[in-house]
């Protein structure tokens, strides 16, 4: 069996650095048009260059979404920021939209992911999209594990007949598609989940005249609603779940760390972490929580085994909701999160080594949250646990306590450190 990819989300630069400190294969974001997510920071075309440049240095392949379901007037200038993404060495693009695939394909050397919103939930429209001349498709989220591995088996079966054909046929010219290499399926593993058809909602449009579709979703799944009966106007009647409310289209978070095993055996070749909206801490915790699963899981799979809890523990030290499975084990009956707690304290994101003297044994540390003299924390990379013996100011001045977000302080440490690494409160 290959070893998936972990694809890991990148909403800004920090976030883009923490992935790649954490063990991502590849990232994805998003450029300033184009892109669902219009709320993240995302890439202008400098950064967009200087992201791809440092991730590439690293061996990390980076996918641009344009993923936008397009309108007429949303294909100006399109063709040209392909091409500038192409000429910036972009390992691939996704899309949703036919239109925008139509563009992208007739680029040369780019390649194109189907996004999760084409909605593929078949051998056959992932097949055409090979046809096509797609090197990827983002399955739907409703398919469960046996699904997903049907696909594949098909795929792989269509693709073994197509090479048969190749190499029996004197005649290049009767070829109307190109033999390349094998198509590809991703899919998501961790996140946020959309109590729409695959992200394809209208609720936003509709309540907030922000189009969800085009990356401004208002999350009205989210909300707390109340009922109204027609002959009664103005009674507002809560349908109670708790004494919070009810939350009745708001989804729990999907958490595939105890199913790594299948996911392999199913064939999937890209393994996604959602989260472009979440903070650099998200995406390093949960970063980390699976490649360090997927690993072990190739060095032993009992090792992997003996592992889950302490998986799952550190996952739910990051901010999420009740995990649940999706799809995946068949349609969910507990997929509800019908109350708006989220789990997962922030205030243990502590701060951010910037750098580390060997002499002194001092980090830099771009503070977070506030810390003090006598806490104890564990450095997430380096993987060790300490008090904190001593805090001094960016002149030097010893101090009791970092209380400002954001402040620059020096830390005695008792193991080297490396950038990047983040301290967690105990």
């Amino acid at each position: 069996m290959n070893k998936p990819e972990l694809l890991a989300p990148a909403g800004d630069f920090e976030k883009l650095q923490m992935a790649v400190a954490y063990g991502a294969d590849a990232v994805y974001l998003g450029g300033k048009q184009f892109s669902l997510r219009a709320n993240a920071k995302n890439f202008d075309m400098a950064e967009l260059h200087q992201a791809i440049t440092y991730a590439h240095n690293s061996n990390v392949k980076v996918y641009v979404s344009v993923n936008i379901f397009a309108h007429n007037q949303d294909f100006t200038g399109l063709k040209d920021y392909l091409l500038a993404l192409k000429d910036m060495g972009v390992d691939a693009v996704i899309v949703a939209d036919l239109g925008v695939f139509d563009i992208a394909r007739q680029i040369d050397g780019l390649d194109i992911h189907i996004s999760t919103q084409a909605n593929i939930t078949n051998f056959h429209s992932a097949k055409l999209y090979r046809e096509l001349g797609a090197r990827r498709a983002i399955l739907a989220r409703e398919l469960s594990i046996g699904e997903i591995s049907e696909i594949n088996k098909q795929l792989a079966a269509s693709e073994t007949k197509r090479h048969l054909l190749h190499s029996t046929d004197t005649d290049a010219s009767t070829h109307t598609h190109e033999i390349c290499a094998p198509f590809e399926t991703e899919v998501f593993i961790h996140g946020a989940m959309c109590v729409s058809y695959s992200g394809r909602c209208l609720l936003s449009n509709y309540m907030a005249n922000r189009d969800a579709n085009k990356g401004d979703c208002a999350q009205p799944c989210r909300w707390k609603y109340h009922l109204m009966e027609d002959k009664r106007p103005g009674e507002y009647i809560p349908v109670y779940e708790d004494e919070r409310g009810t939350y009745i289209m708001n989804s729990k978070d999907l958490c595939m760390i105890n199913h790594i095993p299948e996911l392999i055996a199913a064939g999937i070749s890209s393994f996604k972490i959602e989260g472009r909206m979440k903070t650099a801490y998200y995406v390093a915790a949960v970063t980390r929580a699976y490649r360090e699963a997927i690993d072990d899981y190739f060095t032993c799979e009992s090792l992997y085994a003996s592992k889950k809890d302490y998986y799952l523990h550190e996952l739910e030290k990051t901010s999420h909701r009740d995990f649940f499975t999706g799809f995946y084990l068949g349609i969910p009956a507990d997929g509800q999160n019908l109350t708006d707690i989220v789990h997962g304290n922030v205030q243990d994101f502590l701060g951010v080594v910037v750098d580390y003297d060997a002499d002194s044994q001092l980090a830099l540390v771009e503070q977070r949250n506030k810390f003090t003299i006598g806490d104890e924390f564990e450095f997430l990379k380096s993987r060790f646990k300490q008090a904190i013996t001593e805090i001094y100011d960016e002149k030097g001045n010893p101090i009791s306590s970092a209380p400002h977000p954001m402040q620059l302080v020096r830390i005695r440490t008792l193991q080297p450190v490396e950038r990047f690494d983040i301290l967690r409160r105990l």
